[in-house]
């Protein structure tokens, strides 16, 4: 059986008026049951926890919970025993302790997140719209639906913008990017209307797949490991580490650790296990567990192998190991 991950956008929980879409929600609540009863497992991502015919347990996450290595497999754990115990979680970002620096931004980011973090089958992205279309169809009426989307670049080229209901704070772009988020952890992702009646048992039939209804991203090949998914996605860098242009190939096409002696500049404040963005210039190559502060790799920039152990003796060979460097 699968694990589904499903979003109900803002649009779906209310109205723009701020009336609560009752039918829609009780309609909703029913498909997730049959789901549930058919043995798949159900994860609700919502601003609003609801409830109907099945065990349900609310859970708040924080961004913290996902970018400390810990708190992510304690939540999983957590979620997988729920899981196992035939409950629902529905799950909520907890606003009461988070700050515009660490938040998800959005619930968007969050199912996303939720679904690698469980190896979901699917994440759905239940919206007012019936999936991403070319243009907006509500300024458009020749708008065509996407059917599918393998390449997230194509994209660029159609009118998705960042609008979402009075009540909401995603928008169709934000769910691209969660569906590019869910896809390369390995996750088919699906953004299809929640005001249509039986879209998540026709999602979980297979109907996206084949075009009938909303857009389907496919699970992308070259899946990382949980360590570097967490890493690229959740991990939060805390500052920036520039390196030289054969440092760069050697991390992109020799799968090597960085060197000291490849650093070009160091940018920001930070400590030794923090994360680090990696870019050549103005080009993004990776993100990385850093194994010195930012202080230790600006005295030790440029510097090859035998100079660095003079100077900090007991620091280690590798500025970024290989096993905690993900590319980007």
């Amino acid at each position: 059986m699968s694990t589904f991950v499903i979003k109900l956008g803002s649009s779906i929980v209310a109205r723009d008026d701020g009336a609560v879409r009752d039918d829609v929600l009780a309609r909703i609540c029913d498909e997730a049951a049959a789901l549930q009863n058919a043995g798949h497992s159900v994860v609700i991502v919502t601003s609003g926890a609801i409830a109907r015919g099945v065990p349900t347990a609310q859970v708040l996450l924080t961004f913290f919970d996902m970018s400390a290595r810990t708190h992510y497999l304690n939540a999983r754990q957590t979620l997988r025993k729920l899981l196992d115990w035939r409950v629902v979680p529905i799950i909520n970002e907890n606003d009461t302790t988070t700050t515009d620096e660490i938040s998800f931004g959005n619930n968007d980011f969050l199912a996303a997140q939720v679904a690698i973090l469980l190896a979901a089958d699917r994440l759905l992205l239940l919206t007012d719209s019936g999936g991403v279309f070319t243009a907006d169809p509500r300024r458009e009426p020749d708008a065509e639906r996407v059917t599918s989307v393998e390449d997230f670049s194509a994209l660029e080229e159609l009118q998705i913008g960042h609008a979402s209901s009075p009540l909401g704070t995603g928008g169709m772009r934000s769910k691209v990017v969660a569906a590019e988020m869910a896809t390369a952890a390995g996750v088919g992702t699906v953004i299809a209307s929640g005001l249509d009646p039986g879209t998540i048992g026709r999602v979980a039939a297979g109907e996206a797949e084949t075009g009938a209804l909303g857009t389907w991203f496919p699970p992308r090949p070259g899946r990382y490991s949980s360590f570097k998914l967490w890493l690229k996605y959740a991990k939060p860098a805390r500052g920036r580490v520039d390196i030289d242009a054969g440092a760069a190939r050697a991390l992109r096409d020799g799968g090597t650790s960085l060197l000291p002696v490849g650093i070009v500049q160091v940018t920001g404040e930070f400590d030794a296990g923090d994360a680090v963005d990696i870019t050549n210039g103005p080009i993004h190559v990776g993100k990385g567990i850093c194994n010195y502060s930012a202080q230790e790799l600006r005295d030790v920039r440029g510097l090859k192998s035998e100079v660095v152990r003079t100077r900090l003796p007991a620091g280690p060979e590798e500025a970024i190991h290989r096993d905690y460097f993900v590319l980007t």
